[in-house]
């Protein structure tokens, strides 16, 4: 399963996903993450991917051609949804990380591989569209977004953090990232927790500069433990 970004600043995305249990993921071919730039499909001269917007207003527009060109292009390798990132959008929960990710999963479970090194047909994945500026082109929204996600209620600059979220967030629950398919079972706002915030967390020194470990934790009884834990959900 692939992850299909579009955006101006690509070279944003270099470090973080080069690190860690994303780099490890991607190392082993479990998920496919790639960088498209929008200015690459823009037929200005100068690759100009930006215009002021029609009745005036403050700030620039990303402009509708080199969009939907990089969307179309992108279209023939993922067959998942093109998701616009904007404070708009619907609110991304835990809830629809899972919806997400189990789709693909099912999706995944029905995609036959090719045998080259070339995929004869589109992957299942998530193309996520990154805007910059004022936003992008209207028509770009109302003919070519499949869905808008939202991280929370306040404006950045672009849309390329929200991205690295959306993909941590799904990539963790496809089975074979982390090292234990079992480790976001009971995390917070996960079913198992009935999604509540998950119970605090202690490790050695059992005491540490006069802060005491709860006695609890240190007494062996595995079922008080849990009923103890199931106390401290919020």
């Amino acid at each position: 399963m692939r992850f299909d970004i579009l955006t101006i600043f690509p070279e944003i995305f270099d470090s973080y996903l080069n690190e860690s249990i994303i780099k490890r993921a991607r190392q082993e071919r479990t998920i496919d993450i790639y960088t498209h730039d929008i200015r690459k499909f823009s037929l200005d001269k100068h690759h100009k991917v930006d215009d002021k917007p029609f009745g005036g207003g403050p700030g620039m527009l990303m402009t509708p051609q080199p969009l939907h060109d990089a969307i179309q292009h992108v279209r023939k390798f993922n067959s998942g949804p093109v998701i616009f990132l904007s404070p708009d959008g619907k609110m991304f929960t835990q809830r629809r990380a899972e919806k997400l990710a189990k789709r693909l999963i099912k999706q995944s479970s029905k995609h036959k591989p090719s045998r080259s090194n070339k995929p004869t047909k589109p992957q299942p994945g998530i193309i996520l569209l990154c805007g910059r500026y004022e936003g992008i082109d209207q028509r770009i929204r109302d003919h070519f977004i499949d869905e808008e996600l939202s991280i929370g209620k306040y404006v950045l600059t672009g849309g390329e953090l929200p991205a690295m979220v959306v993909i941590d967030c799904v990539a963790r629950l496809i089975p074979g990232v982390l090292g234990h398919d079992d480790s976001h079972e009971e995390e917070s706002f996960s079913p198992a927790l009935k999604r509540k915030k998950e119970y605090p967390h202690y490790t050695r020194p059992s005491t540490f500069m006069g802060h005491q470990v709860p006695d609890i934790l240190l007494s062996g009884h595995h079922e008080e433990i849990n009923k103890w834990r199931k106390r401290k959900l919020h």
